[in-house]
């Protein structure tokens, strides 16, 4: 199988469910606090590995228990950490508040997370080889993640980017993506639009119009109801899961890992795209981030009690 090598943030995610936000100088009760592993890159490493990909990791982390902990979750989920280096920053961290209804509202500090350079994301994507993924989110220096991708595309290196946390991106960057996969907050602001696209018909719009900026294919993120695919020769939607919710928190990140995972064992865009929906559907059922990631087992049975629409 071809490798994936991810290269991103990786955080400790302080947890606490709570009935609803505070005001300003209130003091609200919570949940006790849960502590785990996460980290968009992280997360996605995680993700793809379960879900059987040949997965390394790249980034950085604290000299501290945070950073010990980190690794040891990912080589506990059978990622490879040759490339997850020291730093002299803490760890980062990001600080989730969980409602009620599931959705999250996040903090990140990011630590080590800010020491990944040019030069380091340079050297982790040189032993890349055309038919490898490289998959990358944007919580580590858009510097370093713009030199990787572009030195990976131009190997024939499949270059899949998760534009998140949401900002405006140079097209150098964009026409070096293989695949971009924004949720539809996030494809509102890389088109620079004031509202995110809520109907099937605005995603659809918008998957055209970023697909035209550079990337060879586009899949716009819209939850529950699955995603809309804009590639140069086709486009299709591909229906989401219902499924009780707890906690959405790493939902995207199980997507993007499941999708790469998928694509590396050869099934097609749209396999793909309704294995990492499944996946992810999954995830939201259990709390935390790699906590809920599902194993390719479940998601197999899980497909497998599903109709094709």
């Amino acid at each position: 199988m071809n490798r994936i090598l991810v290269l991103g943030s990786l955080n400790i995610d302080l947890v606490q469910h709570v009935p609803r936000l505070p005001f300003a100088g209130e003091t609200l009760q919570g949940s006790d606090l849960q502590i785990f592993a996460g980290g968009k890159g992280a997360n996605q490493a995680c993700a793809a590995a379960l879900l059987g990909g040949n997965v390394d990791m790249a980034g950085k982390v604290g000299n501290d228990v945070f950073g010990q902990r980190l690794a040891d979750e990912l080589k506990s989920a059978g990622v490879r950490t040759d490339s997850v280096r020291r730093s002299e920053s803490r760890s980062g961290t990001a600080v989730i508040f969980v409602l009620p209804n599931g959705e999250n509202l996040i903090v990140i500090s990011p630590g080590a997370n800010a020491d990944v350079s040019v030069d380091f994301a340079l050297t982790a994507v040189d032993s890349l080889q055309e038919g490898d993924f490289l998959l990358c989110q944007l919580e580590v220096p858009v510097a370093a993640v713009r030199a990787a991708i572009v030195s990976a595309y131009r190997k024939n290196v499949t270059t899949i980017l998760d534009p998140a946390p949401a900002r405006a991106l140079p097209d150098e960057l964009l026409s070096s993506i293989s695949i971009l996969t924004p949720n539809q907050t996030e494809a509102a602001v890389l088109l620079g639009h004031s509202q995110t696209p809520q109907e099937l018909a605005q995603a659809e719009s918008a998957a055209r119009d970023l697909q035209a900026r550079g990337p060879q294919t586009v899949i716009i993120k819209m939850g529950a109801a699955g995603c809309v695919v804009q590639s140069k020769s086709s486009a299709f939607a591909v229906r989401g899961f219902q499924v009780n919710a707890v906690d959405s928190t790493g939902a995207g990140d199980t997507f993007n890992g499941a999708l790469a995972a998928a694509l590396a064992r050869g099934l097609t865009i749209f396999d793909a795209v309704r294995f990492a929906n499944a996946a992810a559907a999954l995830s939201v059922t259990k709390p935390g981030a790699i906590a809920s990631i599902p194993r390719l087992i479940e998601v197999q049975e899980f497909l497998s009690l599903q109709s094709i629409a």
